[in-house]
């Protein structure tokens, strides 16, 4: 997304490591776009503090604020020093009518931002830690369109801390549930990926999960 840097300068912020950059539940008016540096996603659950992400340069966050005139839905803060460019509804609209092209990249991030954020939260409204884990994998594989699926089996490439991010846990407590998983044969870990074994198996443990934690 160079050319929306370029073109959108003048729409620049810059914002130190550790600051906050939006509060969730706070009323949001525009949304940014990564040029440098990385952003932590938090969110609050059951009034514990939940890592949601650690976003990356090219891309965006906040944008429901455009799209639904929604709340925030979670804790924006400067994982390092970060410059963004802050888009509001007037300079999107002039994005949008003004640039096409790029306005359609943003868009087709917008709908697979949206999901993944939803999927994501799936993960963390599991309360079985060893569950939270399977559903990484499983979101994983949805998400991946170029993993093989020519058998049952799954190979991921992911490292312990990764998946820990992913489902909102301590890297000790992720180990110890791989670990879990690996004793029942279910997994295999790897120095540059894990495998998973038998992904409908994986399916219908984590849903069983899922349904006990909502009786």
């Amino acid at each position: 997304m160079s050319d929306v840097f370029a073109a959108f300068s003048r729409f620049a912020k810059t914002f130190p490591k550790g600051s906050v950059i939006f509060s969730e539940f706070e009323p949001g008016d525009c949304f940014y776009l990564i040029q440098a540096g990385r952003v932590q996603l938090v969110k609050i659950l059951n009034g514990f503090e939940k890592n949601l992400d650690i976003l990356q340069p090219s891309e965006i966050f906040g944008e429901m604020a455009i799209l639904e005139n929604s709340p925030r839905s979670a804790t924006a803060i400067a994982y390092d020093d970060v410059k963004a460019l802050e888009f509001n509804k007037a300079n999107f609209e002039v994005l949008m009518m003004g640039n096409p092209a790029i306005a359609m990249k943003l868009l087709k991030t917008f709908v697979k931002r949206i999901y993944a954020q939803k999927r994501r939260f799936m993960i963390l409204t599991i309360p079985d830690k060893m569950a939270r884990v399977g559903d990484v994998f499983l979101m994983l594989d949805e998400t991946q369109p170029t993993i093989d699926r020519v058998s049952d089996s799954r190979s991921f490439q992911i490292t312990i801390e990764e998946v820990a991010r992913w489902a909102g846990l301590p890297m000790n407590e992720v180990e110890d549930e791989l670990h879990r998983f690996m004793d029942q044969g279910k997994i295999e870990i790897f120095n540059d990926r894990i495998v998973v074994k038998n992904l409908p198996e994986l399916i219908r443990y984590v849903n069983a999960r899922r349904a006990m934690g909502k009786e």
